[in-house]
């Protein structure tokens, strides 16, 4: 009963974390027993890229860091990739699955994407009799009508991905095994691919289109033809990206930097011709495509021989907007903040996470200690509220007497002779640390006024006033920390007490493993992940307090100066009140 109650307190707590709340949605299929989360993060802390990016394909590397190929199939036949619903599996292709060396890497497409935003899939994997689950033509968009990843086996023609079908007819010149993402096409100013025209290839003259391709120059020196089709040519000069449209020509400010990878992009949209480098706009101008016919040259022209690798090609016939370029180079490129796979996965078996699993492992000890730690936590946020709205409570009654103090001007009077007191400000002000003080100084000078008159009052008198006055203070102040030791109590002693528990569980589990006479991580680990959840609970238990604490210690040391302050200010006007009425006036002569 007693853990079935810990595990109840430590889920709520951990609910609230973002970590437990990606794994508590439901399983998408109880056959697959694994899955990952894949992050595309947008937002500043990623990609940080703004607008509209539309349904755009993705590139998802794993590796033995986030990946473990030993619980899929070799072939990774079993992989399946869903949308942030966890219901909807999205189309995805895998362009290289090399268990031996513990590499993949996967396209996917992912519909409606943004920028400024994270977005959330789940990779599905372990399930030994799955068939495969790739669909290459499916995961490009029909605006896409060629795209390439040169991964054939050498002498074999490039292939289009897309369902147009639109392949080269000759193989490309060599092969580097380890492009900018796998295989890559390599070209030696000779052999340039040769792509028919189709019907799916035919444009109109001023129709959008859109290229994208990873460019890595060799030897930059002169003009070299990336892609040609037609009177548009775009390559390098020198090793300086342009476009060129018939006699117009659009040109970037910097060249490539010689042996490294680069994507390179162009883009008609029937008014605007643009020339991006790694996603970004470095050349444009005014004007529309003339009609393009006949073959498409890919890594060279006549005249205009390529000398590098070209990988990644697409050629679509849209305007893709620049977000889109962005995120592809940011995906495709060495260093990728857009697309993150998380290196812990979730087993099914576990109900949907690790969470569960670690605290079966929970020591008797240690369930003591967290329940020990969640307790001190439960008194300090009891405490924390209290306190704030006793505090909040004072802070407005203040500012109810203050006003009516100030509605006094000179004449001090206790607040129950003030005409026009309704009985609920009355009570409000009752409530008021100011007011208490308050009339603990009218009361003072009332008890001396009926033993020595209106005679001013001597320096021991105004004294002995204030002497009463700050005791009242001290009262106050004194309701202000009652109770705030809890809070120190669980900032200082809450991650000892924790820590306790985890050396405790550590040496339990040491102990357990040198009984057993079984040292591997399997016995090792779910031990001591136990063990540091008391560390964990300890750490809830004083990082909320310190917060609170702190935050409570400066509305209170607020509450005590404005109290100190007009103690002096009552003290001093009610001396003067005494000594005004010890005094007649002076009358003014006659005239």
């Amino acid at each position: 009963m007693g853990r079935k109650f810990l595990a109840w307190l430590i889920a709520l707590i951990a609910i609230t974390t973002p970590a437990f709340a990606q794994t508590s949605g439901g399983w998408w299929n109880k056959d697959w027993p694994y899955r990952r989360p894949v992050t595309v993060d947008t937002s500043p802390t990623g990609g940080n890229i703004s607008g509209a990016i539309g349904r755009t394909v993705l590139l998802v590397r794993l590796h033995d860091g986030n990946f473990t190929f030993g619980d899929a199939l070799e072939n990774g036949a079993d992989l399946r990739v869903l949308d942030t619903d966890g219901k909807t599996p999205l189309p995805f292709h895998i362009e290289r699955y090399d268990a031996a060396n513990s590499i993949a890497t996967l396209w996917v497409s992912v519909p409606s994407l943004n920028g400024g935003e994270k977005r959330q899939l789940w990779l599905y994997y372990g399930n030994k009799n799955a068939s495969a689950g790739s669909n290459v033509a499916q995961t490009y968009d029909p605006d896409t009508v060629a795209a390439y990843h040169f991964s054939e086996a050498a002498g074999k023609p490039a292939g289009d991905l897309t369902a147009n079908a639109n392949n080269a007819q000759n193989a490309v010149p060599a092969i580097d095994e380890n492009g900018v993402i796998a295989r890559a096409a390599r070209f030696q100013g000779q052999g340039e691919l040769v792509i028919p025209a189709t019907p799916s290839l035919a444009m109109p003259a001023g129709a959008p289109l859109t290229l994208s391709t990873w460019v890595k120059a060799d030897q930059p020196a002169g003009e070299q033809a990336i892609f040609t089709r037609g009177p548009l040519i775009v390559g390098i000069a020198n090793g300086v990206p342009f476009a060129l449209i018939g006699t117009q020509r659009i040109q970037a400010a910097a060249a490539l930097k010689p042996g490294e990878w680069t994507q390179l992009g162009f883009v008609a949209d029937g008014q605007n011709l643009r020339l991006y480098v790694s996603g970004v706009e470095a050349a444009a101008a005014a004007g529309a495509l003339p009609a393009l016919d006949g073959s498409i040259t890919l890594g060279g022209a006549p005249g205009r021989p390529f000398t590098g690798e070209l990988d990644e090609v697409r050629l679509s016939r849209t305007a893709r907007p620049a977000a889109m370029l962005l995120a592809s180079a940011q995906a495709e490129g060495p260093s990728n903040k857009l697309v993150t796979v998380a290196g812990t996965a979730e087993r099914q078996s576990s109900g949907g996470g690790t969470f569960f699993y670690v605290l079966s492992k929970v020591e008797l000890i240690d369930a003591f200690i967290i329940g020990l730690c969640l307790f001190i936590l439960v008194l300090a946020v009891l405490v924390m509220i209290t306190k704030s709205n006793y505090i909040n409570r004072s802070v407005r009654a203040n500012r109810v007497f203050l006003r009516r103090f100030r509605s006094l001007h000179e004449d001090l009077v206790g607040m129950k002779q003030v005409e026009g007191m309704s009985p609920r400000e009355l009570a409000t002000i009752e409530r008021a640390p100011l007011g208490r003080i308050y009339e603990t100084g009218i009361d003072e000078l009332e008890v001396r006024r009926a033993v020595r008159g209106k005679r001013p009052l001597s320096g021991e008198s105004v004294e002995a006033m204030r002497a009463a006055v700050d005791a009242v203070v001290v009262e106050e102040n004194q309701k202000l920390d009652r109770w705030l030791v809890l809070l120190t109590i669980a900032i200082s002693g809450g991650p000892f007490i924790g820590l306790l528990g985890t050396v405790l569980g550590v040496m339990n589990t040491f102990a357990g493993v040198a009984q057993a006479g079984d040292v591997n991580v399997n016995a090792i680990a779910p031990g001591i992940a136990a063990a540091l959840m008391a560390t964990i609970a300890g750490l809830t238990c004083a990082i909320p307090s310190l917060f609170g604490y702190n935050y409570l210690n400066s509305r209170i040391s607020s509450l005590s100066d404005e109290m100190r302050v007009f103690v002096d200010r009552l003290i001093t006007r009610l001396a003067e009140m005494q000594i005004e009425d010890a005094t007649p006036p002076v009358l003014q002569a006659a005239e």
